[in-house]
């Protein structure tokens, strides 16, 4: 079975940190990347991160640039993404996803955030408050 598992989500005061992980089991050879999104109350989903393993390549979404950071782990199954400096806009629902061919995070974060993908985590809550 295809799945994505995200954990490390939490509470955190602003200026906080908090570091997400991926854990994608059930792929083959299509998996060639992973990308993080997240949805706030009211908002339309948006995307955070992408990361394509073929040459690590990294895409950021203007929230996230310059405080979070994408990466993987001993391999590709493990997907962290680490965010710093989180303020209150940060507050939201956070998802990994893949699909199960290759694609190009260009235009996965190019869409900002509506591109449907294959498979999807459960999600994991990211809640930053003073």
């Amino acid at each position: 079975q295809v799945q994505l598992v995200e954990s490390g989500g939490g509470s955190v005061q602003p200026g906080g940190s908090l570091r997400l992980s991926c854990v994608a089991s059930g792929f083959t050879s299509g998996y060639t990347g992973l990308a993080w999104f997240r949805r706030a109350p009211g908002k339309e989903r948006e995307g955070v991160s992408c990361l394509e393993f073929t040459d690590d390549s990294t895409y950021y979404g203007d929230s996230a640039k310059g405080r979070f950071t994408i990466s993987k782990g001993a391999d590709k199954y493990v997907v962290y993404l680490q965010m710093n400096d989180l303020n209150i806009e940060d507050t939201a629902v956070y998802y990994c996803a893949s699909n199960l061919s290759p694609f190009p995070c260009q235009v996965v974060m190019g869409a900002g955030g509506q591109l449907g993908m294959d498979i999807w985590g459960k999600g994991t809550q990211v809640t930053v408050s003073s």
